[in-house]
């Protein structure tokens, strides 16, 4: 079968993606089977558009680096007629993540399902606020609602758990979920103080204009509500779970964390202890001896607790623009494989 792929969003993500789907084509074709058209490209600055035999890629990623509008192939259809109307049978949703609302990505997931379409998203605001009704929508329509991409880009939590796992209880999952935290946290340890640190990560991409969405644990928390609700299968909300930040995190606790042989870390986690659940997102000093002392930089981990395998922890990268286009292809290649 030959995928036709639709694209809503072409940032960082849309691009990365494409870039790997266009300088991969024979290895994917030959090792796995798996040809695609990309059909459909949705995008706020560089336009909309569509053909059902093919757009030319080489010309979108060109015409999105030089930040201009695309010329070729335009279609006048809204982004939600495009999805509903379009050839594709997989959606991507790569648009911005609002963990408030969910912004639009809420509905383009919801007609992309209800049109029988796979959808695979990076989006943190659909999986966290309404991923339990999406999968509902999706196994209704016969159709997947994939959502690797959402925690730790393209480090592999959410398959992990699906794949090499499956068949073990998970009880506990706790991790470094936010990479911009840890790289400050990494450079506090170093000497450097919250003020010059933040404005550091910020000149070097790790941190936006507004932090708060890092700094204050709101990005992590959304991540541990997605692993609530896919992992453990508990029906938690984002206001339900305790949250708070590194933004009080001073060099005195960090010289008392080496004192007592610990390091800082903002630290995500869930719990389900005999029928009882926790969550909670906060800086944790941890003892040297776990392996998430170690994870430093803008790296993330997670460390699941089993029944059968006691703690297995794995480390990867957070974020990226490669990374997480990879996400996306690890999902495009499960529902090719279904």
């Amino acid at each position: 079968m030959k995928h036709k792929i639709a694209l809503i969003g072409f940032g960082t993500v849309g691009q990365g993606l494409t870039e790997i789907l266009l300088t991969k084509k024979k290895y994917l074709k030959d090792t796995y089977k798996f040809d695609y058209d990309m059909v459909a490209v949705a995008d706020f600055t560089y336009g909309t558009c569509y053909n059902p035999q093919g757009l030319d890629i080489p010309y979108l990623l060109k015409t999105a680096r030089a930040k201009k509008r695309f010329s070729k192939d335009l279609c006048e259809k809204d982004t939600l007629s495009l999805i509903k109307n379009c050839n594709a049978d997989i959606v991507c949703e790569l648009t911005y993540t609002d963990l408030k609302t969910g912004g639009p990505a809420m509905d383009h997931v919801s007609a992309a399902l209800s049109s029988k379409k796979h959808v695979v998203t990076s989006n943190k605001g659909p999986a966290a606020i309404k991923y339990q009704a999406f999968e509902k929508l999706a196994k209704k329509n016969g159709v997947k609602f994939m959502i690797e991409g959402t925690v730790v880009a393209g480090t592999p939590v959410i398959n992990l758990s699906k794949g090499p796992l499956a068949g073990c209880e998970i009880s506990k999952i706790k991790g470094i979920l936010n990479g911009t935290t840890n790289f400050m946290l990494t450079e506090m340890e170093k000497g450097m103080d919250y003020a010059s640190v933040l404005k550091l990560a910020q000149q070097w991409g790790y941190a936006e204009a507004d932090p708060s969405g890092d700094v204050e644990g709101y990005d992590a928390r959304g991540k541990v509500c997605i692993l609530a609700n896919v992992l453990l299968g508990i029906p938690l909300q984002i206001n339900d779970i305790p949250c708070r930040g590194i933004t009080e995190i001073s060099a005195g606790d960090i010289e008392k964390a080496r004192k007592e042989g610990k390091r800082w870390k903002l630290i995500g986690c869930i719990e389900n202890k005999n029928g009882k659940i926790k969550a909670s997102v906060g800086p944790e000093m941890i003892e040297l001896t776990h392996p998430l002392a170690g994870v430093m930089g803008a790296n993330n981990a997670l460390t699941f607790t089993t029944d059968m395998l006691g703690d297995v922890t794995i480390v990867g990268p957070g974020a990226g623009k490669t990374q997480t286009g990879f996400a996306i292809l690890s999902d495009i290649l499960a529902i090719h494989r279904g």
